[in-house]
């Protein structure tokens, strides 16, 4: 997948581009998108919060600005291209629109800790506010005008499945309680009391230094301690108690779940979405494409040089290289909401990790009644 600066050096490169050296220009504005503007106390915005939360001292390198300069750049010129798009479509995002998406944002905060929260991290509220339209712009656009035109063949999930088998196969998992406290003693009567029907937060009430857990693992992540003590329990045993890092525990096994491989059924979900994403990203990068063929884009003469002095580096057009070819099919499609320049990357394939929640590793304080209390 291109990175944000190669898809900025390709559209200085495959559009038509021209400094913006008239004194005539606007103040702060760093380039245009088909006469509509974009400012540099934007793209300073963007650079902000992409290192909000860091906590190094922040002292880049020329080079390193450049990069992250380029990288939001691309991200503007490209917002700017879907937001003319939806203006052309009749779908812009109305005030209606912008204000509900707001207050729900916001009644996840208590009264007035929103306007808090902006002036504690020195974020204007207007330039929020015009980033949030954004953010709603972009996912308006993929969801109205990107994937209306795609549909996905039950023919075509079926081929992906079968020739992605691996990928639905479900290893074997135990699910189980761990008990674990600091002595063997409180362990032990905790059993007792788990064994009399009792739940977790009442043992845990009577017994405070106590802690019950249900766990749903897959054997082959399972320490060897843990996999040895359930290795030939049957369902509603316990183990014997073990001693790790001066702590003890001991496990009762709640169920066994074979390994298997997810029927046509139960993957279709998963491979609709893995075909789903592949295709948007596809169709992206032809929507981009062909605007990038007629778009009239001008960059500040001062980002000129900088990315002139980085194109020096490059390899010419002669050396087959991308610079002067038009965008291809693995440009970056922006994430749904692409406030601070984030990429996003697609799945190629499914992957184990990718199964349904219920079929994850999970981490439960639920008790399973237990059928004895050994």
């Amino acid at each position: 997948m291109l990175r944000a600066t190669r898809l900025l050096m390709a559209l200085l490169a495959s559009i038509i581009v021209t400094a913006c050296s008239s004194d005539r220009s606007e103040p702060g504005v760093i380039a245009m998108v088909n006469g509509r503007p974009i400012h540099l106390n934007q793209l300073e915005y963007k650079y902000d919060i992409m290192y909000l939360d860091s906590t190094d001292d922040l002292n880049p390198t020329v080079n390193q600005l450049r990069t992250d300069y380029g990288t939001i750049l691309s991200d503007l010129i490209i917002q700017e291209l879907i937001i003319q798009e939806l203006a052309d479509r009749g779908l812009e995002v109305t005030d209606e629109e912008l204000n509900k998406a707001e207050d729900s944002v916001r009644k996840d905060y208590p009264e007035g800790a929103f306007e808090e929260i902006l002036v504690e991290e020195y974020i204007d509220i207007s330039f929020w506010r015009k980033e949030f339209k954004a953010r709603i712009s972009i996912e308006k656009f993929l969801q109205q005008v990107l994937r209306p035109s795609i549909k996905i063949d039950y023919t075509e999930a079926d081929s992906y499945y079968r020739s992605h088998l691996s990928d639905f196969y479900l290893p074997s998992r135990l699910k189980f309680l761990i008990i674990t406290g600091p002595s063997r003693e409180l362990v032990l009567k905790a059993t007792q009391l788990f064994s009399k029907g009792e739940a977790a937060a009442d043992i845990a009430a009577k017994l405070k230094e106590v802690e019950v857990r249900q766990l749903r693992m897959r054997e082959d992540r399972l320490p060897a301690s843990w996999l040895n003590a359930l290795a030939n329990l049957e369902p509603g045993e316990a183990s014997s108690v073990l001693t790790e890092e001066s702590k003890f525990h001991r496990l009762i096994l709640v169920e066994r779940s074979p390994a298997k491989v997810l029927d046509p059924t139960q993957a279709y979900p998963l491979v609709e979405q893995v075909l789903l994403d592949q295709k948007m990203r596809d169709a992206f990068n032809a929507w981009l494409a062909r605007k990038l063929e007629v778009a009239t884009i001008t960059i500040s003469k001062h980002l000129l040089e900088q990315v002139e002095d980085e194109q020096d580096d490059q390899p010419s057009q002669d050396e087959g290289e991308f610079m002067g070819e038009p965008l291809e099919a693995d440009a970056e499609m922006p994430a749904e909401a692409p406030i601070v320049g984030e990429e996003q990357e697609y799945p190629d394939q499914m992957v184990p990790d990718q199964i349904p929640a219920d079929e994850d590793d999970d981490l439960e304080s639920i008790p399973v009644p237990a059928k004895n209390g050994s």
